[in-house]
This record gives C-alpha cells, sequence and structure tokens, in this order.
C-alpha cells in the first residue's frame, strides 16, 4: 500500500458551484494506482464540496438557489466580520460538507454515469479555494 496527497486550488466568481471533477480525476490518473480509497478536502469553512450531477447546467444554479432560501443573506446573524454573506457561508458548508470519500477502481475514481465532484462557493465575492487531495491504495 501506498500514499499520495496534493493540494489543488481554484479560481472561483462567487457565489455558485464549480465542478472540479476533471481536475481530480487527472490527478488520481497520475498516481497509477489500481485501486485504493480518495479524500477530497476543502480548507474552507465557508465553501463546500459536494457529488452532484455534472449533466444538466440547471442542477448546479438550481443547489445554489436552494443553499440561498435555507440560509439566506440577512441581518439576523450575530457572526457578520465579513458582511452579510459570512454566516450564511458557514450554514451552506455544513449543509454540503468539506470532505469527500471515493473509492479508486481500475485507476479511476469510482464516480456514477452523471455523477460529478463540486466545490460550493457559499461568498459572494471571487475567491480561490484550496482542495488536498489524498489516495491511499495500490
Amino acid at each position: 500500500m501506498r500514499q499520495s496527497t496534493t493540494e489543488l486550488a481554484f479560481s472561483t466568481s462567487g457565489q455558485g458551484l464549480v465542478e472540479i471533477t476533471r481536475e481530480v480525476v487527472r490527478w488520481v490518473d497520475e498516481q497509477g494506482m489500481a485501486t485504493g480509497l480518495l479524500t477530497v478536502f476543502c480548507r474552507h469553512t465557508s465553501a463546500s464540496l459536494t457529488f452532484q450531477e455534472n449533466a444538466a447546467p440547471e442542477v448546479p444554479r438550481d443547489i445554489a438557489a436552494w443553499l440561498d432560501r435555507v440560509a439566506p443573506e440577512s441581518s439576523g446573524y450575530a457572526h457578520d466580520d465579513e458582511g452579510p454573506d459570512d454566516m450564511p457561508a458557514h450554514l451552506k458548508s455544513i449543509l454540503t460538507g468539506v470532505s469527500l470519500s471515493i473509492p479508486v477502481v481500475g485507476g479511476r475514481p469510482a464516480l456514477g454515469t452523471w455523477q460529478g465532484i463540486w466545490l460550493c462557493e457559499h461568498r459572494a465575492a471571487p475567491h480561490r479555494r484550496k482542495v488536498v487531495l489524498h489516495l491511499f491504495g495500490e
């Protein structure tokens, strides 16, 4: 058994979902491991990760709109140090989570036909987000 790790950085253009599947799959392929377990970890408290459909462009927009309804910007939060989207961003991160585990089979992440890996940006302003990958396998 062996392990590999790396950190990838992604630029966001503000609130919404950014598909990162291609970059993650490329890195896994470069490691040359046939089987294993991949952990994808977002190093932020106002951004997160999710698996979701990557075929219909309406899906990420609908998810972002739903998250806005569940954790709306308002003046009702005590924590607003960085603006009105600060606390809602943290709540959205709790809902979607910051890490994913993916089996690696045949040298590739074992994603379903329509599954993609998405970085969820919960802040209004553009950010540079860091995602750590850890692959354990052989």
